[in-house]
């Protein structure tokens, strides 16, 4: 079975994930469920993470950028082939690497602005006029594909947006792959953004959209009282109290309203977002304003689970990813407030690591790129048909007539 790498760096930015995977054809013809090998984590460089959470906030010039996009890919280099020395492989052993890049910027679709586009519109007025969904993901490809010598793909939401989709979240191609035999199943993946998805043998009945925050207010609030990057195995959440007033307006934020397939980013659920409404409330303590946002969370999650999946009746598990499943007040919180008869389990029940869920859906991603393999779920994105996603980078060694 081929080998293939992906590499992660999600809306939480906590880190650089690269795994390495294994992959061959099902039976059905479809890609088979992936074999996890092994898995790496690693730290963005200190210098270099001030410049992505600059990105973020739009505070780069475009030449700043520019040169970001070249240094992010090679973070992401660094991360496959420290990967390839820790397996004791080479480059030649590996069929594709797939990573999206770092994105710093993401519209969801608006569908009435869609709508409002003229049929016969020329391409370019689908986006000038706005409306349609677009995005910029960061980590130049052919930084990685000449530092690993390896096929590369990169950029898979952006054939999703051309075709009308929301190109967030992605985890329903794997979850297809991994899932489909014992549709349907529903998973929950948590980083910064939470999102579920609902897989299905049959694609026309799957589906995929954004619950609201996961990890990222829990992150900033620990950022700004403590100077920790997150609250470890949900314990502050633990010591402190909901406070039920905070809890409600949250619940009022205008994402709720969007209707599915829809898609959130940082900037909904960000720094500024979150520190108006700790402000707002100046006389919370600390741990119980962590703990009303890990409810908040919770409360999307769930809520989105119970009121946006049409087969919920006929789902009883919840299979969980994402540096979130690393809280455990959240996931306690999520499973009280799960229906009746729905148990929530870990990915890792079904081999796929739960930390590395998300790598390793771009490694799977890729491998169905390289085979042109319809690889988003339109009745999930919203997209107008199937379409190959990501954007393939030949390495050196691929190069032919080189002699002179």
């Amino acid at each position: 079975m081929p080998y293939a790498i992906g590499l992660n760096s999600g809306s939480s930015f906590d880190g650089v994930d690269a795994v390495l995977i294994e992959l061959s054809t099902g039976e059905d013809g479809f890609i088979a469920p992936p074999r996890f090998v092994e898995a790496i984590s690693l730290d963005w460089p200190e210098e270099v993470q001030p410049q992505v959470l600059a990105a973020f906030s739009n505070d780069l010039s475009l030449f700043e950028l520019t040169r970001l996009n070249y240094v992010v890919g090679g973070v992401f280099a660094e991360a496959a082939t420290t990967l390839l020395a820790r397996c004791s492989i080479t480059a030649a052993d590996v069929a594709v690497l797939g990573y999206d890049g770092q994105t710093v910027y993401q519209e969801p679709p608006e569908p009435e602005q869609m709508r409002n586009v003229s049929p016969n519109a020329r391409p370019y007025q689908r986006w000038s006029s706005g409306g349609f969904p677009c995005g910029l993901q960061i980590g130049e490809p052919g930084v990685v594909a000449v530092e690993t010598n390896i096929p590369t793909v990169t950029q898979f939401r952006s054939v999703d947006h051309a075709l009308g989709g929301t190109g967030a979240p992605l985890m329903q191609f794997l979850d297809f792959v991994a899932f489909r035999h014992l549709a349907p199943i529903a998973t929950l993946n948590i980083g910064g953004i939470s999102n579920i998805q609902v897989s299905d043998a049959d694609r026309t009945r799957m589906r995929a959209f954004d619950c609201g925050p996961g990890n990222v207010m829990i992150d900033h609030a620990m950022q700004r009282f403590w100077g920790r990057s997150y609250d470890e195995n949900g314990a502050t959440a633990a010591s402190g109290s909901v406070h039920p007033p905070m809890l409600e307006e949250l619940l009022e934020h205008p994402f709720f309203a969007r209707p599915i397939p829809r898609c959130a980013w940082r900037l909904d659920f960000g720094a500024e977002y979150a520190d108006g409404m700790l402000d707002r409330y100046p006389s919370l303590s600390p741990e119980d304003a962590v703990a009303t946002l890990t409810q908040f969370s919770a409360v999307a999650i769930t809520s989105a689970f119970k009121q946006l999946i049409p087969q919920v009746d006929s789902i009883s598990t919840l299979v969980a990813s994402g540096g979130g499943v690393r809280n455990a007040t959240l996931l306690s919180s999520i499973s009280k407030l799960l229906p009746t008869g729905v148990e929530l389990v870990l990915s890792d029940a079904y081999g796929l690591p739960a930390q590395y869920k998300e790598a390793i859906k771009f490694a799977t991603l890729a491998y169905a790129t390289q085979q042109s393999v319809g690889n988003n779920i339109p009745a999930a994105s919203g997209a107008a048909a199937f379409g190959v996603l990501g954007k393939l980078v030949l390495p050196p060694r691929a190069a032919r007539l080189t002699t002179i």
